[in-house]
């Protein structure tokens, strides 16, 4: 993983605009699918990157200066919080009537509203998604975010945008803050200043987008799990019911061939449907239950611990309290961690169903294009 980690870092250096971690996914799909990582290192790999992931998202949030995002100004934050906001609800909606699967629209709408490749590993803790479909959101990340490094600058320069107005839609519509950062270094330093705080304000919605997914998908799950547990109830209450009155049948026609006897048969095979038909009732009625308390234990928490952190980070952070030899090596820290918790990931990866995705790649273009044009109506309002 080591040797992995530090390609991928030199992958992200020689070509501008690709981060640690997307070079990091590729390398791990590589690896996986050539035949060179063995099948028993895949559940340690696994289990790693759960942890490096959540802990890489938890030092994320030292790295936001939250009164340098403040002082962009309320219209500037509402530009972002707007932007970050319909695009995800758009995407969200588009995916699956372009025929992308649910899971995998919802990566990809994390992915381009907020912050790239970390939002999508953040997301694909809480919403039980395949490997496969956050390696094809990382894809499609990396496919628009690389085009923007070019497209963006052309564009700001045939609308005559200044460097701030560029600097601001760099910053509110590109997808990684790698991206961004390579945008900045060819426009200029006046630019790069300005757009990577504002993509810290995107990175800053991170928190509560997780937050309040987890919450819905929590939610969904718990009447899923009450629409099972009733369906079972139903199902045995009825055949307990059937059962008992075909006994009661056989016991009339009992009664009439033998009407001295039929009466106490009657009475005992009566007795007998009822106490079969409680205990089928209460044999349901423990199954519902235990239905459940299983649907609870799959829910995912309402705000999973690692976001919580994320947010006490950002709140520690804001005091003062952290030294700068803390702050000023996290970024390449919470690289690593990040890169080898998706290198992690790609091992994961079927590639043949990955390069199956056209779709994924055409709501990946309808994202980016929302987000673009909201971002720069938003800079042209704003001036």
């Amino acid at each position: 993983m080591a040797a992995a980690v530090t390609a991928a870092f030199w992958v992200s250096r020689t070509l501008p605009g690709v981060s640690p971690a997307a070079a990091a996914v590729a390398g791990g799909i590589a690896l996986a699918n050539l035949g060179g990582l063995r099948d028993s290192f895949r559940p340690g790999l696994r289990l790693a990157s759960r942890r490096m992931l959540r802990l890489a998202i938890v030092l994320l949030g030292l790295q936001i200066a939250l009164p340098e995002v403040l002082a962009l100004g309320g219209r500037t934050l509402a530009l972002v919080a707007v932007a970050t906001g319909v695009t995800f609800a758009v995407t969200r909606w588009a995916g699956p009537r372009l025929g992308v699967d649910a899971r995998r629209s919802l990566l990809i709408a994390t992915g381009v509203s907020v912050c790239g490749a970390a939002a999508i590993a953040a997301m694909h803790e809480v919403a039980g998604s395949d490997d496969d479909d956050a390696a094809s959101a990382v894809g499609v990340v990396v496919l628009y975010g690389s085009a923007a490094i070019v497209v963006l600058p052309a564009l700001g320069g045939l609308l005559d945008l200044s460097p701030h107005q560029l600097g601001l839609w760099a910053g509110a519509a590109v997808h990684e803050v790698a991206q961004v950062a390579a945008i900045g270094a060819a426009a200029g330093t006046g630019v790069l200043a300005g757009a990577v705080v504002v993509k810290l304000a995107r990175v800053l919605l991170l928190a509560p987008i997780v937050a309040l997914t987890s919450a819905g998908l929590r939610r969904a799950a718990t009447r899923q799990a009450r629409r099972a547990a009733l369906a079972r109830t139903g199902e045995s209450r009825g055949a307990a019911d059937a059962r008992g009155e075909r006994t009661r049948e056989t016991a009339g026609m009992r009664a009439e061939q033998t009407r001295e006897t039929a009466g106490m048969r009657a009475e005992r095979t009566r007795e007998t449907a009822g106490m079969r038909a409680e205990q089928t009732r209460q044999a349901a009625d423990t199954r519902a239950e235990q239905t459940r308390q299983a649907g609870a234990g799959r829910r995912p928490p309402a705000v999973p611990p690692f976001v919580a952190a994320f947010v006490a980070m950002v709140a520690l952070r804001a005091t003062g309290a952290v030294p700068e030899a803390i702050t000023r090596p996290l970024p390449e820290v919470t690289g690593v961690l990040l890169a080898a918790a998706l290198f992690a990931l790609g091992a994961g990866v079927d590639l043949r169903r990955l390069l199956r995705g056209g779709r994924a790649l055409l709501l990946g273009g309808v994202a980016t294009a929302v987000i673009g044009v909201i971002s720069l109506l938003g800079v042209l309002a704003i001036g």
